[in-house]
């Protein structure tokens, strides 16, 4: 029994330093934000010295507009992002997942955004958007079409496709990575009898990776909450509140507005969505899991 018990612990004996450095770097500043929430704090005072105040900083902000529209700009910017990245991302990788000539250099080629630092893209984008030099303008005229203020009347849509062009590269190398997983005796059956190239997507290739695509998603949204270079570079937030998400209200709010307290409430409700957000996605990807094992088990009964 002793012998038993051992074999069962000594992994865990193993993982106990690990985990344990992991959950004082984690758990500490967390602890320290959520403790400073409590507080009325500025950056002239340590949070043992600020005034305790329990829940007013939670309930300013629930009654705060401004913290309402920021939100409500973060729902929507994560929103669009996450959704068309995804579906251009899949797509790109259905596209690809086939033998051709020079694929690996069109691969390569969908990557590279990725690897630009954001304030780069935000520089980029920003004097593309130029009213008078910029890219897209200049094309206008070209072609008899009058300007457009593109970082003013279309501020958020010029945020979300910069980085919708940054990051559906991101989509497509999990997506590819998925696709060239899926066995190969699935397709083969829905070859053999007779399924097209799109009922293969639809019926085979989709659902197989939906518990990957639902992960790729659930990281993308939680990067898109928190996204702020790219933002504070091309539109500072502005024009008023139209593109200030959350992230960069977070940021102004213990920077410039020197409120330390508001800043880490404000974190905190971000927090609890994204928990919110993470569970409810992993009770989706639970289920989708099952039915893909559930649809193996069937490929492999009639094969």
């Amino acid at each position: 029994m002793r012998t038993a018990m051992a074999n069962r612990l000594t992994p865990y004996m193993f993982m106990a330093p690990a985990a344990i450095i992991m959950a004082i770097a984690l758990m500490y500043p967390l602890g320290y934000m959520v403790w400073g929430s409590f507080r009325d704090w500025n950056p002239s005072q340590t949070i043992g010295e600020a005034e305790f105040v329990g829940l007013k900083n939670y309930i300013f902000l629930w009654n705060d507009p401004n913290f309402h529209e920021s939100l409500g700009v973060t729902l929507r910017f994560a929103f669009f992002v996450v959704t068309i990245e995804m579906v251009i991302g899949v797509g790109l990788a259905l596209l690809l997942d086939r033998e051709i000539r020079g694929i690996s250099l069109l691969r390569t080629m969908f990557i590279l955004p990725m690897m630009i630092a954001p304030v780069v893209v935000g520089l980029m984008w920003r004097y593309m958007y130029h009213p008078t030099v910029g890219t897209f303008n200049r094309f206008l005229d070209s072609i008899g079409l009058p300007r457009v203020d593109w970082l003013g009347d279309y501020a958020l849509t010029s945020v979300i496709i910069a980085d919708i062009w940054q990051w559906t590269p991101f989509i497509f190398i999990l997506s590819l990575a998925a696709l060239q997983s899926l066995p190969r005796s699935a397709l083969e059956a829905a070859r053999i009898d007779g399924a097209t190239g799109w009922q293969q997507i639809i019926h085979i290739k989709l659902p197989l990776m939906m518990p990957v695509l639902i992960v790729t998603a659930l990281l993308r949204l939680i990067d898109a909450f928190k996204v702020l270079e790219v933002i504070l570079v091309m539109t500072e937030g502005g024009p008023g509140l139209s593109t200030e998400i959350l992230a960069l209200r977070i940021s102004r709010t213990a920077t410039e507005f020197r409120e330390l307290g508001v800043a880490a409430a404000m974190s905190n409700y971000l927090l609890i969505l994204l928990l919110l957000l993470t569970v409810g996605m992993f009770a989706f990807n639970r289920w989708q899991e099952a039915r893909a094992a559930r649809l193996n088990a069937l490929v492999e009964e009639e094969s």
